[in-house]
């Protein structure tokens, strides 16, 4: 018997990887993050199988249910929205599987930035431009932020951000960002990335509060230069006279054949 974490993904139903799919479509149990995991996924449960809508649960009846799964010897299937590598409470619940002595394995998913980039049409690392991307959030009720984790320091990097979990705390955003990238740096707000009803807003740091007025909930702030850019160099990995291992140039290569 297995708990196998699955990243679910952003919220188009097939963006999701085969990997997980199948192990969802092997598990006789399925418990679902049901406030942000489309139901659609839902289809590839086994006939029969026990589905278990976690959003209403408390961490303790959610492992009950994954206790009572391995005492009866079954797989489940445990789905959580995007990625589980960030934000997604997924630590606390290993904890007690390893207290309790219950196997797990994780399958990764697509993240939500990565959708909100993909939406955009947009590389979020551009050469000369920004080489970096920050994953980080504004404090919230459900967790804070450690003292030096702050927006101010983050973007004194010029790095491209993906604030995520803040568009309620857009204007404190805009007040942290504005003094290190001015006023016209690129916003893009990304409501619901993947969804049929995703909404993208180009902006600025300076419009951002007006343009994106009714947005609420499950969208990705991104800010940066990265995401207007237009004359940035070429990246010199495809130049004509760049020798590498899989394209030796010139007479004397690195990586001769």
């Amino acid at each position: 018997m297995t708990v196998h974490f699955i990243g679910a993904g952003p919220g188009a139903p097939d963006l999701i990887t085969l990997r997980g799919r199948d192990l969802i479509a092997a598990c006789p149990v399925c418990l679902y993050a049901g406030s942000l995991v489309p139901t659609a996924l839902l289809d590839h449960c086994p006939p029969g199988a026990r589905i278990v809508n976690t959003a209403p649960l408390s961490l303790d009846a959610i492992v009950a249910e994954m206790a009572e799964a391995h005492a009866a010897g079954q797989d489940v299937a445990r789905l959580h929205s995007g990625d589980l590598s960030v934000w997604s409470a997924m630590g606390e619940q290993l904890r007690r599987l390893r207290a309790r002595g219950i196997p797990f394995d994780v399958t990764p998913g697509v993240p939500a930035f990565a959708a909100a980039a993909a939406a955009l049409q947009a590389e979020l690392t551009l050469p000369g431009i920004a080489q970096s991307v920050v994953l980080t959030r504004t404090p919230g009720r459900a967790s804070t932020m450690p003292e030096r984790e702050t927006l101010e320091r983050f973007a004194a990097t010029g790095a491209t951000l993906a604030i995520h979990l803040s568009i309620h705390a857009l204007d404190r955003v805009v007040a942290d960002l504005t003094p290190h990238y001015g006023a016209d740096c690129p916003v893009a707000v990304v409501w619901r990335a993947s969804w049929p009803d995703q909404r993208i807003i180009r902006t600025t740091l300076a419009r951002a509060h007006d343009d994106a007025q009714g947005i609420d909930r499950t969208a990705l702030i991104l800010v940066g230069p990265a995401l207007a850019a237009e004359g940035f160099e070429d990246s010199r990995l495809y130049a004509a006279d760049y020798d590498r291992r899989y394209r030796p140039v010139g007479a004397d290569p690195r990586f001769p054949e």
